[in-house]
């Protein structure tokens, strides 16, 4: 699972609100796909410069791009991954946002567990938001707060 934090929270919630008020949603582009979506949001690309920087890598989907990815290259779409892993997300983590199938946010669904298309705007969106709320209430469990038992007294005396 990603690494949880708020960057990455926050750049999910922007996802999934973009694509409600209808940005550009096409799985077969990758400027406009799942990741392509969240790229936009990370980068401020636009759907046209990603899908230039894909296509001059040689490879096809995120998820061929994800696997190959070399940290000491300099390949525009290098970039465009090493600012998705900057975020959090791994490899497999990206897979599992392009075909919207990690199992545990399929489970953490507001309706249950159900599979997904990675084609459906709207399911693209649920996937994006469940995902963004599990890694905040990862976030929120791993916070400690101190006691202040004695201070909380000391004030009602």
């Amino acid at each position: 699972m990603a690494y949880p934090n708020l960057k990455l929270v926050e750049a999910l919630r922007k996802t999934a609100q973009n694509l409600k008020e209808g940005s550009f949603y096409s799985w077969g582009n990758q400027g406009a796909c799942n990741c392509g979506n969240l790229v936009q949001v990370v980068t401020q690309y636009s759907v046209k410069e990603i899908q230039t920087y894909v296509q001059t890598s040689g490879l096809g989907e995120w998820t061929e791009m994800a696997e190959e990815f070399c940290p000491l290259t300099n390949t525009p779409v290098n970039m465009l991954v090493s600012k998705l892993e900057s975020l959090g997300l791994s490899s497999t983590d990206i897979h599992h946002l392009e075909y919207l199938n990690d199992i545990k946010v399929l489970k953490n669904l507001p309706t249950g567990f159900r599979w997904l298309h990675r084609n459906v705007r709207e399911d693209a969106i649920i996937y994006f938001e469940t995902f963004a709320q599990m890694l905040e209430e990862e976030l929120l469990k791993n916070i400690e707060l101190p006691v202040f038992e004695n201070q909380m007294e000391e004030l009602f005396i």
